[in-house]
Formats: C-alpha cells, structure tokens, sequence
C-alpha cells in the first residue's frame, strides 16, 4: 500500500514539473513566431517535444535491456536534442523573471531610499526656521498695523520720516520675517507629512534594501559576485525543471517496477522424479536382509511420491539435465521445500547453504554466486525492511532430510 501511495505522489510531482516545462517550452515557441498562427505552431511544437523528452528514458532503458543498441543510441540523441532544446527556454524564462523581479525591487529601493532622503532633508530645513508663532496670528497683526495711521504716512513703509514712524516700520518688516518662516514651515512640514505617507505605502524593510535579497546573501556565504550568484541560481532553476520533468515520471513508474514479470507459480521441476526414479532403478533387487526388512517397507512408505518443488524454472533447469549439477541446484533439491505463505530471508537461506556445504566437505560459493545461481530458480523475492526475503519456500525439516540422505547412501552403495 505505501509503495503505491509513494509511487502516486512521485507521480503527481514529476507530473507537475513536466506541465510547467512544457508551458515554458510554449511561451518560448510562441515567441518564435511573427504572427499569432505561427506562434501556436512553435508553441505547440516546443510542448511536444517536452513532453516526449518525458517518455524517452522509458525507450532508452528499455532498449538497452533489450540489448537493442541502434534504438538505444537513436533515444540518446532524441532525448539531447529535446533536453538541450528545452534547457534554452527554460534558462530564458529563468532568467527574464529574476531580472524582472530583482529590477522591479532595485527601483522600489531606489525609490524608498530617496524618500527618505527627502524627508530627512525637509526635517533638517526645518529644524533650521527659527522660532515662530502661528501664521494666521502673526497675519492677523500685521493686518492690524497695516489700518493704523502711520501705515498711510509711510506709504506702506516706503517713505520713513521720524522716530515713529521707523519703529512702527521696524515691527512691520520684523512680523512679516516671522510670517514668513510660519509659511516656510508649514510647507516643509506638509512636505514631510507626504513623503511619509509614502513611505508607509511601500513594502518598507530590509526587503527593499537590496534587489536580489537570495542572491545577495549566498554571495556574502560563498564570496562570489552577485551577478555570478544570479547567473548561478539562473541555471540551477532550469536543470531542476529540466532533470525533474525528464526524469522524474521514469523514476516515478520504476517504484512500481512495471518491468518485473511475476515469479512463476509453476511446480518444481520434472528433473527430480526423473532422477528418483533412475536412483530406484539403479538399485539392485537384492533380497532384504532379516534385519531390515521392516524399516526399507517403513521408509517407502513414508517417502511416498517425490515433492515437486514451488517456483523453480523448469525450462532452465530441464535445459540443464545433461550437464552435472551444481552443488547450488543439489542442495536446492535436498533442503528445499514448498510452502505457501512463508518466507525465507537471503542470509538465512545462506547460512543453511553453508552448513550443507559443511556436511559434505565441500566449499561454499561466494554469497552473490549463491544468489545469482539461486535466482536461476525463479523463485519471487522482494526487498523489506533492508533485507532480501524469498517466498512461498522453507527449509525440509530435519528427519526428511535424514531420510533422503539414508537414500542416497544406499544408491552410492548399490553403484
């Protein structure tokens, strides 16, 4: 059950990123074309062969199992040139969007970092304008003394004659300076109030402080330059679109193993009644012994007819009868039972190969030798939990095998 839910989001995933590198493959097509016609056709196309380069690693692996080496090469070739094709579009569309991105933050830092210029500036005129009273006060006084009589004797202050009439002039020029800088500072502090709304407006933050914030700090960790980290994480985003759309449904499917053929349930094979027969026949029709005649009748009857063994290849090993058996296929016929529903781990089924092997004075194959002589048998095995397990098979308990080997003491004597 896990493997199927693992193999369907594997699926999902690499089904994704292949639908994303084929819409990048369109939009690059489609700005192929001169008219809108023409861009369908390349967009199309493009996203055609994207897709195919999905399906090649299926050809190609296939084809080299199969020892087809002219198609094998020919899918090479296809999957370079659709790969190399794809990798151009993804790379463009990689790299218009980052420095499309990273320009729009370079000018809204730009930006930002004028207005507080601005306001800092404008903060600083204004702390500069000297001590004043409200402009509507200081307009309201300046009224007053402009309906005073010494107003019209001076022509507006233009023509000063007297003591009186200079200080009356002096307190006009002196209201008119602080009028002045009320209104200077109500400009700048209306200018303030603005630039900070504007400030508030913008994504402020250390965001806005650099244009490629990821680019920025994996060139402080690495010590490269920026543009060689853009150019750098440019690329990396287009083979992981490009490896991941062209691998990833092969390796998707291949959890599933879709190319493994069900381990034949078919019966042992025909070769051990052939050869149980031909060890009865070379025994010769010697009269039992008065001692043993109940044991041999005993023994016969327990044997009963020879057990065909679950999952062996007979093909394979029918194929075989004329050459000498290996010690393998030996001990696979001695210790070697059917049995539905149970199991045997590969390091179990070794250790059980060597203490056979001890018995006999014989040398034991290496572990890969015995495992690649042992699968010629076809029997189903699959790998749980980090260890290689074979099914519907068990160990012959030990008085059978006592038993067999009674038998064949006694077809060695009688040779």
């Amino acid at each position: 059950m896990m493997r199927h839910v693992l193999g369907l989001m594997g699926v999902v995933a690499a089904g994704i990123l292949l639908a994303v590198s084929a819409a990048m493959n369109y939009r690059f097509g489609f700005s192929l074309g001169k008219s809108a016609i023409d861009g369908q056709i390349y967009g199309l196309a493009s996203a055609a062969a994207d897709c195919f380069k999905a399906l090649v690693p299926f050809f190609f692996f296939a084809a080299v199992r199969n020892k087809m080496w002219s198609q094998a090469v020919a899918a090479a070739l296809v999957w370079s040139v659709v790969t190399g094709y794809s990798m151009t579009s993804a790379l463009g569309h990689a790299a218009l969007n980052r420095l499309d991105t990273s320009g729009k933050r370079a000018v809204e830092a730009a930006n930002y970092a004028d207005l507080r210029a601005d306001s800092k500036r404008a903060q600083e005129q204004l702390s500069w304008i000297p001590q004043h009273r409200p402009a509507e006060t200081v307009h309201s006084e300046l009224n007053g003394l402009k309906g005073q009589r010494a107003w019209t004797t001076t022509s507006g202050c233009s023509d000063v004659t007297g003591k009186s009439n200079r200080e009356f002039c002096q307190q006009f020029h002196k209201l008119n300076a602080e009028l002045a800088s009320a209104l200077e500072a109500q400009k700048l502090e209306a200018r303030i109030a603005e630039i900070g709304g504007r400030l508030a407006s913008t994504t402020g933050g250390t965001v806005l402080a650099e244009a490629d914030p990821q680019a920025s700090v994996l060139a402080k960790l690495s010590g490269l330059n920026v543009d060689k980290v853009q150019t750098a994480l440019t690329l990396f985003v287009a083979i992981l679109i490009e490896i991941g759309s062209g691998f990833g449904m092969y390796v998707a499917f291949a959890h599933w193993r879709l190319h493994d053929q069900p381990a034949p349930r078919a019966p042992a094979p025909a070769m051990q009644v052939a050869e149980t027969s031909r060890a009865e026949a070379a025994v010769p029709a010697l009269p039992p012994s008065a001692s043993e005649p109940q044991e041999e009748e005993a023994t016969a009857a327990e044997e009963g007819p020879p057990v065909r063994r679950f999952g062996a290849n007979d093909n394979k090993i029918a194929s075989k009868q004329l050459l000498p058996d290996s010690d393998v296929e030996r001990y696979y016929r001695e210790r070697i039972v059917a049995s539905g529903g149970s199991s045997l781990t590969s390091q179990d089924l070794y250790e059980s190969y060597c203490s056979w092997c001890e018995e006999r004075d014989k040398e034991p194959f290496a572990m890969p030798t015995f495992s690649r002589e042992f699968k010629s048998f076809g029997i189903r095995k699959e790998r749980i939990g980090g260890r290689t397990r074979y099914f519907d098979i068990a160990l012959r308990p030990t008085g059978t095998q006592e038993k067999e080997k009674k038998l064949a003491d006694k077809v060695a004597k009688a040779a």
